[in-house]
């Protein structure tokens, strides 16, 4: 999936764990709504999975990409996230 992704989402390979967590450089919740309803992928917002802070909630403005699904699978939805990323710009 990084190859795919990578050029256009600021994101990295985990050390440990299979989820990624790239910064989407947007409001995460409305990423994932647009992203469903256009590619039908399902993603979580980074921000229902920390707590608001004194510094923010250190999720927003970010997904988890959870990597369970068989190989063909991710790269599938690492293409029809990349195209969604495509049409965004």
């Amino acid at each position: 999936m990084l190859p795919i992704l990578a050029p256009l989402l600021d994101v990295t390979q985990p050390d440990g764990g299979f989820y990624l967590w790239p910064n989407v450089v947007a409001d995460d919740e409305t990423f994932v709504r647009d992203l469903f309803a256009q590619q039908n992928i399902t993603l979580l917002p980074g921000r229902y999975l920390a707590r608001d802070g004194a510094n923010g909630n250190p999720g927003a403005g970010r997904v988890r990409i959870s990597l369970v699904a068989p190989i063909d699978e991710c790269v599938e939805a690492a293409q029809r996230i990349r195209r969604f990323l495509e049409s965004r710009t």
